[in-house]
């Protein structure tokens, strides 16, 4: 990455389709999601009421064992939060002609909601997800997701401290999980 430069996205947004799953040459899992946005209109002074509501449909393509999770656990309406980077690809057509597509390649995953209908199970249910790959992160409480004493499915556990330099209560017993941000 250059100095001096940010390329980071973050979208909220519902699916508007099954996720679609393929697998490279190589074995590498990749799913295409579409992912929807929205944004209320202005309110107009005289009459108080709200515009028309503004759909912006976004392209995301994800890598590996969260392109496995998110083809597994992700269907039509569910809502998920992506962080990630924007791409553009340049391709031709059948004709010939240059195209352009612009899409966010994600890097962390977090499931938002219950399980989508049809799959059992109920929101807040108590049962854990899956881990969404190694770049998951715990949302902060109150954001939606996991409850904050769990971590997708992994358990938090912290080692008693011991040995020099190490004080009960310290910072010792924290664990990367237990902080909220």
């Amino acid at each position: 990455m250059a100095r001096g430069t940010v390329n980071k996205t973050i979208i909220l947004g519902r699916l508007g389709q099954d996720p679609e799953m393929r697998t490279t040459a190589s074995g590498t899992s990749v799913v295409n999601l579409s992912l929807a946005t929205n944004e209320l209109g202005r309110k107009d002074p005289n009459s108080g009421q709200r515009g028309e509501v503004q759909t912006e449909w976004h392209r995301i393509i994800l890598f590996g064992q969260m392109a496995d999770n998110a083809n597994t656990y992700l269907k039509k309406g569910s809502q998920v939060y992506i962080e990630g980077r924007l791409q553009t690809r340049k391709w031709q057509d059948q004709q010939g002609i240059d195209r352009y597509s612009t899409e966010i390649v994600g890097n962390e995953m977090q499931f938002i909601g219950g399980k989508p209908e049809g799959q059992g199970g109920q929101q807040g249910s108590g049962q854990q997800r899956p881990p969404m790959g190694s770049h998951a992160r715990k949302p902060a409480p109150g954001f939606g997701g996991a409850p904050s004493s769990a971590v997708q499915g992994q358990q938090r556990t912290t080692a008693p401290s011991q040995g020099p330099g190490s004080a009960p209560g310290g910072m010792d017993e924290w664990a990367d999980d237990s902080i909220p941000f």
